[in-house]
């Protein structure tokens, strides 16, 4: 399913699966301040789940500023409060240097691909 429903973006897109009670988002585009919202709203819309344990698809991002790492900090503080976790997976190498360049690598997992996230 892909999430375009109030998309301040038509560049972003974020589709939603679940494997073994894990919710997948897969996202492709660009992270910035425009789409912000759409992207906290989709990764907090799992705050039902107990635990929350999300895994982020970031194979298909170029780009992500301050506000993508902004929404993936919340996110997983709001996840960790709930006995839950967020984790990161297949981030292409300009938006893995944004995230290592901050330190969210050393806060929130970072994985090489969907599936060495899910097995953790």
């Amino acid at each position: 399913m892909t999430d375009t429903h109030g998309a301040a973006r038509p560049g972003l897109s974020i589709d939603r699966t679940t494997v073994a009670d894990i919710r997948v988002l897969t996202l492709r585009g660009e992270i910035d301040h425009a789409v912000a919202n759409q992207l906290t709203e989709a990764l907090l819309s799992s705050r039902g789940a107990t635990p929350p344990r999300t895994v982020v698809d970031l194979n298909g991002v170029t780009f992500m500023d301050s506000s993508g790492v902004n929404a993936l900090i919340t996110a997983h503080h709001a996840m960790s409060e709930a006995q839950g976790w967020l984790r990161i997976a297949a981030a292409q190498a300009p938006v893995l240097r944004v995230l290592e360049l901050v330190g969210v690598d050393q806060v929130i997992g970072c994985h090489s691909s969907v599936e060495q996230a899910l097995a953790v």
